[in-house]
């Protein structure tokens, strides 16, 4: 039950389905009654292995315990009678079909792992800053979330690491123990002398602060295992690439013909690089419009998952929704969102709300960007892949586009000469498109280009 609680928890960052959220939801009561009945075990071990001999707090205390145990097995009983087995095995038929299209110790999974150990190591810094029972009972949850990511999806990461992730959990854990033991004790030993509390006060306080001296021996310093995992995790210089991935992960979770997502992307590229490549200033000297524009085209169909009309404005609404990736930023992800929303229907407007709060120079980006976005998806309008690459050229009275594999059929123009109008108002220049011929007369042809044109 954990372990698909678990690994729901990594799956839902990469797949909306609802199903996972009800899987968890599901499992939720089954899971809390486990963990109390487990808690109530381990304070008895505690209190056995800890109790001074003949010791009346310790006696009331697992008399206390003992009677709490009972009424525990009794819950847990009536839980897992309620437990939905047949719904259960049914979940774990469907989601283990979507969680395979994730490969395991990929990029995406590696990226969340990323994630996982950031959340865990700013609780980390804080438990030190603030030395509370809540922090330190905050970073254990930090660590036990990135360590279940590792075990569940970077197997190999899992054999150099996991050993270490389960002393550092277990540390924290039995913490976390020791305090759940204390409160016990002051809940029950009303009736306790000042010596017997202070006794057990100095007996819970010593077996604490061991493990936590155990804990920042191993996570402190130069030598720190935060160190060592963060080492073998995506470095500054991929977590653009990597947060692609993961976007790219989702989408294709969301988007039922995702290679029509993936080859539109392709023309796109086509189309910025060939843009940028004739000198033309503005957003194609910024390399990260690239990747904006990348990840806007292998999202920009994902609100047919919501099954209503107007699906460019539904994947606008799911993609600005969405938690930046790690080394994206919010307004990248809105940035994203306009421009894939701008892939069909109307062009941009001052009274789009999300339009009208970015800067002008962003403004500017999404103009550009989405009319290339636009041009891209409708070559490629009847999803054949027939327009296998694209080849700009930029002579000065209008700008011409080589498509390789198109053929001037009335429908394919007609779409073309509707869908390029937004490049145009952002170029300020007219879009001319022609096939692009194989064989040796192609150079020729391109070097030629401003007379056909």
């Amino acid at each position: 039950l954990r372990r698909c609680r678990s690994m729901a928890d990594g799956l839902m960052e990469v797949d909306s389905d609802p199903a996972w959220g009800e899987m968890k939801k599901a499992g939720r009561k089954l899971f809390r009654r486990l963990g109390e009945l487990r808690d109530t075990h381990v304070m008895i071990e505690w209190v056995q292995k800890l109790e001074p001999p003949g010791d009346p707090p310790a006696q009331q205390l697992l008399a206390s315990l003992r009677q709490r145990e009972w009424h525990l097995k009794q819950q847990t009983a009536a839980a897992l009678n309620r437990f939905d087995r047949a719904q259960w095995k049914t979940w774990a038929k469907y989601m283990n079909d979507r969680a395979v299209r994730v490969p395991l110790d990929g990029p995406v999974f590696r990226h969340i792992a990323l994630q996982r150990w950031q959340e865990a190591y700013d609780l980390h810094r804080r438990a030190l800053r603030n030395r509370s029972r809540t922090s330190w009972h905050r970073l254990r949850i930090g660590v036990k979330r990135f360590r279940y990511t590792v075990e569940n999806f970077l197997p190999s990461a899992h054999t150099a690491w996991g050993a270490d992730l389960k002393h550092i959990q277990d540390l924290l854990g039995e913490v976390h123990d020791l305090d759940m033991l204390w409160i016990a004790l002051a809940q029950t030993g009303k009736t306790f002398t000042a010596t017997e509390r202070g006794r057990w006060h100095d007996i819970i306080g010593k077996e604490r602060q061991a493990r936590l001296n155990a804990y920042c021996e191993k996570m402190t310093g130069p030598g720190s295992l935060w160190n060592v995992w963060r080492c073998g995790l995506p470095q500054k210089e991929a977590l653009e690439s990597s947060g692609l991935e993961k976007l790219s992960a989702w989408a294709a979770l969301m988007d039922s013909e995702f290679t029509h997502a993936q080859h539109v992307a392709r023309l796109s590229l086509n189309l910025f690089d060939g843009l940028a490549g004739s000198g033309l200033p503005g957003p194609y000297r910024e390399p990260r419009n690239r990747l904006l524009l990348h990840a806007a085209a292998l999202m920009h169909n994902v609100g047919h998952a919501a099954g209503r009309k107007g699906h460019h404005k539904e994947s606008y609404r799911l993609i600005n929704r969405m938690t930046p990736p790690i080394g994206w930023t919010a307004e990248d992800l809105e940035v994203v969102a306009l421009i894939a929303r701008y892939h069909r229907g109307a062009w941009p407007r001052a009274q789009h709300a999300g339009y009208a709060s970015l800067q002008p120079v962003r403004r500017e980006t999404v103009l550009h960007l989405g009319g290339i976005l636009r041009l891209a998806a409708a070559f490629d309008h009847a999803h054949t892949q027939a327009v296998r690459k694209l080849h700009v050229q930029n002579p000065p009275e209008a700008l011409l586009i080589w498509a390789q594999g198109y053929r001037q059929a009335a429908e394919n123009a007609r779409i073309l000469a509707a869908e390029r109008h937004l490049l145009e108002r952002a170029l300020r220049k007219p879009v001319l498109i022609r096939p692009r011929p194989a064989g040796p007369r192609q150079l020729h042809l391109e070097e030629t280009a401003t007379q056909v044109a």
